[in-house]
């Protein structure tokens, strides 16, 4: 070797290493902490995280890195998916063969090109999900950061009603039988436990309190927090009582009360409203103009939509006997939302897209927040429900808020979704772990939009 050749690796070897480092400048940041957003932003990004952020005037620029003019844009967290499926849906359809380790990176890559960098898929998993997840978090992995509740506990013969091969849940019929379960749940150290209780208006049974006790106990001695399916105001308030960690759904049999919400203050308990889970029971139906919204067909195969524009699909929504159940459980739902926001309970983001073939992974996230404005949270708020709130839920500090040391996980929007919290759908770019991912929809395409209802 030469030493010509040895001083310039030397010198080489002394210069710091900057391939990594992006400086993001001249955004409008909205940090999901709730504060006011802050103009003329600079995010500095080194190896996946945030190593500086604040205004231009404050933050120093490190010599040689790679800068992104983002003038005139809008930065917020990647929103976070607290209640969310894979691989129960394949051909437009749900299917006991559709869990395959394909089909569930194809679908977390989906949720991340809409900008949902973080999803917890909540229950009906097969044991490949920790597989997928732990290289994930080496990073061999792509596709939305999964977390994940395993298989999750429903009843015998009742919910959950999807068809799904025998190893995706447990259906206890013992308090013996659900301790049994939750310990080897347990042992593969899953994010969430995942519970059913109810009887899907009327038409199954529930599950027995002693059985959602009974696992509910062996879970927290296990150091596993837990999630419950809901719909009754009975069941949710039994639940709290016994610690449940998250509901995650929305109350909809009625209004809640004062004893729920003192006892979710009291216990922390988080609470998902999943509102697209009964506006997608009828919402293509309709209004089948939403068929034309690129930002929606660009989720969904041509042949799933044509299946929605069917008259045969159409007149199987009205021939639904529970259908005006379902519409007035989502106005419950959303009444709730409101009155437990504004009581001080901790709000969550979740969507249950991904069950089946009318909750659209992605598109469903966009649409939930634009329901959770509808029912009368502000933008902001609801921004930070599905970015801190989710995050709070999950236990996953190093993300949720664009904040030094925090993973750099965010979304560039072309609009300010705090003008109109549609605007998230106008993804210019997702940066996720610091690494650029392309939207599904670009801005010119998914700028078309339905009304807020």
């Amino acid at each position: 070797m030469t030493k010509t050749l040895i001083a310039s690796l030397a010198l080489l070897a002394a210069q710091p290493v900057l391939a990594d480092v992006i400086v993001f400048q001249g955004a409008r940041l909205i940090d999901g902490s709730g504060k006011a957003p802050l103009e003329n932003a600079v995010i500095v990004v080194d190896g996946g995280r945030i190593a500086a952020v604040g205004p231009a005037r404050k933050v120093q620029i490190p010599e040689g890195a790679r800068q992104i003019d983002l003038k005139g844009r809008t930065v917020m967290p990647g929103i976070i998916n607290a209640h969310g499926h894979v691989g129960l849906v394949a051909g437009g359809k749900n299917s006991a063969d559709a869990y395959t380790r394909e089909n569930v990176l194809a679908q977390l890559a989906q949720y991340e090109q809409y900008g949902v960098t973080a999803v917890l898929t909540l229950g009906l998993n097969r044991d490949l999900v920790y597989d997928v997840r732990d290289e994930q978090r080496r990073g061999a992995l792509g596709g939305a950061s999964l977390f994940t509740a395993g298989r999750g506990i429903g009843v015998p013969d009742g919910a959950p009603p999807v068809p799904v091969a025998p190893d995706q849940v447990y259906r206890p019929k013992t308090v013996e039988e659900a301790i049994a379960d939750v310990r080897e749940t347990a042992s593969h150290h899953p994010d969430f436990l995942k519970l059913w209780v109810d009887d899907v208006y009327g038409k199954f049974p529930k599950m027995q309190p002693a059985i959602f006790h009974a696992a509910i106990e062996e879970a927290h001695k296990n150091g596993v927090k837990v999630a419950s399916h809901v719909f009754y105001l009975e069941d949710a308030k039994e639940l709290v009582r016994d610690g449940v960690d998250a509901l995650a759904h929305s109350v909809r049999d009625q209004a809640v009360d004062a004893a729920l919400i003192d006892q979710m203050k009291q216990r922390g308990t988080f609470y998902v409203s999943t509102f697209t889970v009964d506006e997608s029971a009828f919402r293509f139906a309709d209004e089948p103009a939403l068929l034309d919204d690129p930002f929606l067909a660009g989720a969904l195969a041509p042949e799933v939509i044509q299946q929605f524009r069917s008259a045969e699909y159409r007149q199987k929504v009205a021939a639904d006997p529970n259908l005006p159940k379902i519409r007035s459980a989502l106005a419950n739902g959303m009444h709730n939302l409101k009155a437990l926001h504004d009581a001080g309970v901790h709000i969550a983001f979740g969507t249950d897209s991904g069950a089946n073939p009318a909750r659209i992974a992605g598109w469903a996230e966009h649409r939930e927040l634009e329901m959770m404005v509808a029912a009368g949270l502000k933008p902001m708020q609801a921004i930070v429900a599905a970015t801190r709130g989710s995050a709070q839920m999950l236990g996953a500090a190093d993300r949720g808020t664009l904040e030094k040391g925090k993973r750099a996980d965010f979304l560039v929007l072309a609009g300010n979704p705090l003008d109109d919290i549609r605007n998230t759908r106008k993804l210019v770019a997702i940066w996720h772990g610091g690494r650029e991912v392309k939207p599904r929809v670009p801005p010119a395409a998914g700028a078309t939009a339905s009304a807020p209802r």
